[in-house]
């Protein structure tokens, strides 16, 4: 059982009008006594913030880590996934909103101590831990916990982000975690006004700052969605922000969409589109360009930034060919590859593997 102070919040303060504000991401909410910030899952009771969700989640899968996707970070390797509930966008367009937006699972969910997952990734062979399916700014405590478990025991920590989070709070979060994969959901603040009730700018100060001022291996993905994000100028104006602000060096994940959530009329996003935005990255500069969400090989490859061999070749997920030196260069022409790799890949594959973590201590 997770002891009730496990649950108390940080990141809030008391305003001089008696109400409570939240001080983790942009949203600002400012609470009186029961009331949940737009997130869900952090409440204000009496003079504390709680986190709903601590020691919950929706369910806990043993994913590849290409999933994430992240294709520089140990390929091949197998990682514990999971998520709570809530959310601190507002995406219209959200693939996982079943989770991302419930309002019934605070009683519902699976339980599970950060210690008891640790002991699950590490019974099951996982190198890391994702927090996934719903956005780990939002239960950032729970996180964090989780990742000094797993630190532990020699497993990394994962985090899949929309990467909307105050100062303080990116600080603290992203001390703890390994590797991070950075929904940029488009290059323009009217997209994120519309169509996620956030801001572009929060989004842009995380990814500076895990360049500039961490040690996290992040890789960045852009869900492109039909007639909304997909333009070649959009698209153009992102790849040479990324190039001169971060480096040609950052993966970069242009993802397909599929009609979901409040937008079911909008048209899965074509190969084609994916194939285009990938060509206009790549002639921008930017070394290491994939698609996801389709069977697209070319797309799932790596290839060298000098001679352009390719060097791990992808068929979804799973590993056809390795191709690296030991200390991560190219064989043909000794350059350097970008990421965090072992001297094999792994051969965790295509599986996708529901557990119980119940059972761990």
């Amino acid at each position: 059982m997770i002891e009730k102070s496990a649950y108390k919040a940080r990141y809030w303060h008391l305003l001089d009008d008696g109400r409570m504000q939240c001080d983790l991401c942009p949203r600002d909410c400012k609470l009186h006594d029961g009331q949940r910030g737009v997130c869900f899952v952090r409440k204000r009771e009496g003079d504390q913030m709680i986190l709903t969700t601590y020691g919950r989640s929706s369910g806990f899968c043993i994913d590849p880590i290409e999933k994430k996707p992240l294709n520089h970070f140990y390929p091949g390797s197998s990682v514990l996934s999971f998520g709570t509930a809530g959310c601190n966008l507002a995406c219209k367009f959200c693939q996982n909103w079943d989770i991302s937006k419930s309002r019934d699972m605070d009683q519902l969910m699976d339980q599970a101590s950060p210690a008891a997952i640790a002991a699950a990734a590490e019974e099951y062979d996982c190198k890391s831990v994702a927090f996934t399916y719903n956005d780990p700014v939002i239960f950032a405590e729970y996180a964090m916990d989780v990742a000094d478990a797993c630190h532990a025991r020699g497993i990394q920590a994962v985090a899949v982000t929309a990467g909307y989070m105050h100062h303080q709070a990116r600080r603290d979060f992203y001390a703890k975690m390994d590797a991070a994969n950075v929904d940029l959901k488009a290059f323009t603040e009217a997209f994120y006004f519309k169509l996620t009730g956030s801001q572009l700018q929060p989004v842009l100060d995380t990814l500076r700052y895990l360049k500039h001022e961490t040690n996290v291996w992040f890789e960045i993905t852009t869900l492109l969605i039909p007639g909304q994000n997909d333009s070649n100028q959009e698209i153009t104006a992102m790849c040479q922000w990324i190039r001169k602000e971060l480096g040609m060096d950052v993966p970069l994940h242009f993802s397909a969409f599929h009609p979901d959530y409040k937008m079911p009329d909008i048209p899965a996003t074509p190969v084609s589109t994916l194939i285009r935005a990938r060509n206009i990255a790549l002639a921008e500069g930017l070394q290491y360009v994939y698609t996801g969400n389709v069977h697209h090989q070319e797309g799932d490859t790596t290839f060298c930034p000098g001679c352009q061999a390719p060097l791990i070749v992808r068929d979804w997920y799973q590993i056809r060919q390795y191709r690296l030196t030991p200390d991560a260069h190219c064989p043909d022409c000794g350059a350097a590859i970008s990421g965090r790799f072992d001297a094999q890949s792994g051969d965790f594959g295509r599986k996708r593997i529901p557990i119980a973590i119940g059972n761990y201590t």
